[in-house]
């Protein structure tokens, strides 16, 4: 209802049924595809994909604190190890479709808050700008 009345435009709602299910990701369709050749390799190949998988996978998580493209590195670790694990497919399968999510969210935002948001980083950067002239704050490192 605030989002009627703030945004002016109908919500809308989507029913899903217990018959009714979106469609897969076409990342997840290959890797379905891809993971039948897969489980014909050797073991030992398949033991070195896991490493591999949660190698990626990890360092993935510790670029979330560190510097680094965690949103990148994640999902490539979460599709090496869905050729072995049914979890680890979906998982990504969820990332993927709320990644799909955000980006049409994102598409969807009005002028208003583009607007507004364009406001709120030139009046954020105006107030960094104001504390290191106020507070004698180098701006570039001598």
């Amino acid at each position: 209802m605030l989002e009627q009345l703030f945004l002016r435009r109908p919500l809308r709602c989507a029913r899903v049924t217990e018959t009714q299910q979106p469609p897969k990701p076409k990342l997840v369709e290959k890797l379905q595809q891809r993971k039948e050749v897969h489980l014909q390799r050797s073991r030992l190949v398949r033991i070195l994909y896991v490493l591999v998988g949660f190698t990626v996978l990890l360092g993935g998580l510790a670029m979330l604190v560190l510097p680094g493209p965690a949103f990148l590195v994640i999902p490539i670790g979460l599709a090496i190890l869905a050729l072995e694990f049914t979890w680890a497919e979906a998982t990504l399968e969820r990332a993927i479709e709320q990644g799909e999510r955000a980006k049409q969210k994102a598409a969807d935002t009005s002028t208003t808050q583009r607007v507004l948001t364009g406001v709120a980083v030139a009046l954020g950067a105006g107030a960094v700008a104001g504390w290191a002239v106020v507070g004698d704050i180098p701006v570039v490192p001598v």
